[in-house]
């Protein structure tokens, strides 16, 4: 029997597979190596990226909630120098597409970055950070604003001719307008959700739980808002979709696939267990065997009213 195709393309960049890691949840790749053959997935996301090294919040800083985790990680990261150093090496040895999540505290950091991202040739694609809800300054300023995000994601384009994703919050009124903001200025494909603004508190301590206070919650709790924002944006927008929020099988990929989008990414499932991309990757490949499906496009966007 023929095995169906899985094969995808977000914005120029041929995936094997609909299935992405998530930006802050798989480290630059390496990390997993031990774990999970990085050939099963469609791509791998890094760690956000930004100009210089970035220690990230104070702990605690991570906290498990009913039915997810909240996260103020504050995008810790070890720079675009130590990133060319250290991480691209081990890049070189991988055939599956990467693809580096970036962000900026101003519009001029953003293009920066982007510039230098557009030399390395063993990067396939940008994805722009506009939409981190654990940072004091920059991305949540962008994500929430539609002319904000219309100039950073204008900056970039210019400053770079790799293909452009770009993540959006969905701590926003209205995911719809961000969405034609943000395809307006160039995007070439979008990813959403980012986490969804939340917190935890101690109650023996009466304290928050996080030393950030606030936090980005993450995992099946924000499942059916995700679904939800990537059907609304499917419908209105013509570039490709990447869903994420509480992927954990491959039948909640295949769910967000129905619902338009093109591929997604696993996150929060990462570290539950470290082969879990590769696992959704091959379950999708099996569910579509039993169902006689011989093409994954043929359910992008498929989902009946």
């Amino acid at each position: 029997m023929t095995k169906p195709n899985l094969s995808v393309d977000i914005a120029g960049i041929k995936l094997r597979n609909p299935v992405m890691t998530a930006s802050g949840t798989f480290g630059y790749g390496a990390e997993f190596a031990p774990y999970l053959d990085l050939e099963l997935l469609g791509a791998i996301v890094t760690k956000g990226l930004s100009m210089k090294p970035k220690a990230g919040n104070p702990t605690p800083r991570i906290v498990e909630t009913p039915g997810g985790m909240l996260n103020a990680i504050g995008l810790q990261n070890v720079g675009i120098e130590a990133f060319i150093a250290e991480k691209v090496p081990f890049l070189r040895t991988v055939t599956t597409p990467v693809i580096v999540n970036l962000y900026g505290n101003t519009l001029e950091e953003y293009g920066e970055l982007a510039g230098r991202i557009d030399a390395i040739p063993e990067v396939a694609g940008i994805e722009v950070n506009i939409s981190c809800p654990n940072v004091k300054q920059g991305g949540i300023v962008f994500g929430t604003d539609p002319q904000a995000a219309f100039e950073v994601v204008s900056l970039v384009r210019r400053s770079t001719t790799k293909p452009l994703i770009v993540k959006l919050s969905p701590n926003v009124t209205d995911v719809v307008v961000m969405a034609k903001a943000c395809v307006d200025a160039g995007a070439e494909a979008l990813s959403l959700i980012n986490t969804l603004t939340g917190m935890a508190i101690d109650l023996q301590k009466r304290r928050p739980i996080l030393a950030n206070i606030t936090g980005g919650l993450s995992g099946p709790a924000i499942k059916p808002v995700a679904l939800r924002m990537v059907w609304q944006v499917a419908k209105v927008v013509k570039v490709p979709l990447i869903g994420i929020g509480g992927i954990m099988s491959a039948t909640d990929a295949l769910e967000f696939i129905l619902a338009g989008a093109t591929a997604v990414q696993v996150g929060t499932a990462n570290f539950l267990d470290p082969s879990s991309a590769g696992t959704i990757a091959t379950g999708i490949e099996t569910w579509l065997e039993e169902n006689g499906v011989a093409d994954i496009r043929e359910l992008i966007g498929a989902l009946k009213s």
